[in-house]
């Protein structure tokens, strides 16, 4: 078969290259996006197009978004009209950008609308999807999110510091609904208690430059405001006790950072978002917590922040000892293997359906 899988790549983490290595490794034919219309043969010649965050438009201006808007209609109605089976990966409860969101919610329905299969990596993902169409039910497939175990290097042994300080990592692009402020502000609180480590490339300059102004004056923080290597992922996490990840629920649904934590034996600080719902089993060894607006999550997280602190006070290698029992289960739950055979079965439905309708016929 031959596929259209968008984005073909993703630098900023190797889910694209988790969920197409099994395809590549099978014999399927993988192609890029922007080589859909290079030329009439080739478009005829495609079997399947798979699409992820598609939704998404760059808002940085009406214009840029009105362009990019425009031309993911023309894909979408391509798809449509010649009648190439189309899967979409729902990654999110909604688009993280606020600005313009017509266009985005738009392109949402849509693609819920013509998807002929929707995959979902978190079970709540099925009843939102439901909640906004009833008539989808029958085409949504879960598959679990890959996992990141040895992706970006070895688990790497930390030093065996008892001080009691309480080490915290955020990792991944620097964005506003990562409420990375409010991340700042709570650490300046505990200065005495705990490092905050800050290592991801901002959204934009301006907003780089304004975190920096925020934590000009904490002692206790390590911010890393750039592109951070695959190579220097195993050094970050050596001497962490956990990740911190003060998500906006208003639109966050999966975390490939929280299963890329869990693979390098890490628990995390996280909101209750679809990811995390899922993991019943090993919910006592991860701190989540839910919130109802940005006041309320201020005074959680910083209760949540505190319980960490009298956590490791108590027992210093706590957080490694949940660490170990969170890789375990990633590395049963969400076996890439595995992922990739039923992303395969998949595929191959479409192939097996077109061919009894030409038996049919």
């Amino acid at each position: 078969m031959k596929i259209i899988f968008n984005p073909p790549d993703n630098k900023e983490n190797q889910y694209i290259n988790l969920m197409v290595a099994p395809l590549r490794a099978s014999g399927f034919e993988i192609y890029a996006l922007d080589d859909f219309f290079s030329s009439y043969k080739h478009f005829k010649s495609i079997d399947l197009v798979h699409l992820n965050w598609f939704e998404n438009v760059d808002d940085s201006s009406f214009f840029v978004a009105l362009r990019s808007f425009f031309r993911k209609m023309v894909v979408l109605l391509a798809i449509r009209l010649f009648k190439k089976p189309l899967v979409w990966t729902m990654h999110n409860r909604s688009s993280h950008e606020k600005g313009l969101r017509f266009f985005s919610r738009t392109l949402n329905k849509l693609l819920i609308k013509w998807a002929d299969r929707i995959i979902i990596h978190s079970h709540i993902s099925r009843h939102i999807l439901i909640e906004r169409n009833a008539q989808v039910a029958s085409k949504i497939v879960y598959l679990p999110h890959p996992n990141f175990i040895d992706v970006y290097g070895p688990i790497l042994p930390g030093s065996n510091d008892s001080s009691g300080i309480l080490n915290l990592l955020f990792i991944g692009v620097v964005k506003p609904y990562k409420n990375i402020e409010l991340l700042i502000k709570l650490a300046k609180e505990f200065k005495t208690d705990l490092i905050l480590t800050i290592a991801g490339k901002p959204a934009s300059e301006k907003y780089g430059r304004a975190l920096e102004e925020i934590g000009k004056d904490a002692e206790n923080l390590n911010l890393q405001l750039r592109f951070i290597e695959d190579t220097e992922i195993p050094d970050l996490f050596r001497e962490v006790d956990l990740l911190v990840l003060p998500y906006d629920l208003e639109s966050s649904l999966n975390s490939g950072t929280v299963i890329l934590a869990f693979s390098y034996g890490k628990t995390v600080i996280c909101p209750l978002i679809g990811t995390l719902d899922d993991m019943q089993e090993v919910h006592e060894d991860i701190l989540t917590y839910r919130y109802n607006g940005k006041k309320e999550h201020e005074a959680v997280l910083r209760r949540t922040i505190a319980n960490a602190i009298n956590l490791k006070k108590a027992k210093n290698d706590i957080f490694k000892e949940k660490g170990v029992r969170l890789f375990h289960y990633v590395q049963q739950r969400h076996n890439n293997q595995q992922i990739g055979k039923e992303l395969i079965s998949i595929y191959k439905s479409f192939k097996q359906s077109v061919k009894k309708e030409g038996k049919t016929s």
